[in-house]
């Protein structure tokens, strides 16, 4: 349900950031063709009922840090929610998603400059927090549509 992936800092030299913004565009044009129904061929597709349905993944912060950096993002179909952070080096920080009865329906833990994937996510509105250190550091709210 949760993968964690480790961020490292990589350069770049001008040729390759050149053959990777083509390589962007060209995927873009391919992305957008995908998230409107459409196959590579240009026919539309409704062999895979899992993505038919796109979510709308809004996320709006109530209390933002400015010693640590928190994101909370979708991916561009927006069936997946992505959490970051980048701190200090060997920080642990955990998210808490609740819904609006005040349950908790997901919590992750991720060091500073991991990124997590949360799935299956169902559609209503929630609130999220997310603590370091027995702190809480970031708050808002998250609605999925």
């Amino acid at each position: 349900m949760f993968k964690t992936v480790l961020l490292t800092k990589t350069t770049l030299t001008p040729g390759a950031v050149c053959r990777l913004t083509l390589f962007g565009i060209a995927l873009s044009v391919q992305c957008s063709a995908f998230a409107a129904g459409a196959d590579p061929a240009g026919t539309p597709s409704h062999s895979n009922p899992g993505f038919d349905t796109l979510h709308s993944i809004q996320v709006s912060k109530s209390q933002t840090s400015k010693k640590h950096k928190i994101k909370l993002y979708s991916d561009a179909r927006q069936q997946v929610l992505f959490f970051s952070a980048t701190g200090d080096e060997g920080k642990v920080y955990q998210l808490y998603l609740f819904d609006m009865d005040g349950r908790l329906v997901s919590q992750t833990r991720i060091r500073s400059r991991e990124t997590t994937v949360l799935t299956n996510i169902s559609e209503g509105n929630f609130l999220f927090e997310v603590f370091t250190d027995d702190e809480r550091i970031e708050n808002g709210q998250l609605t999925v549509r």
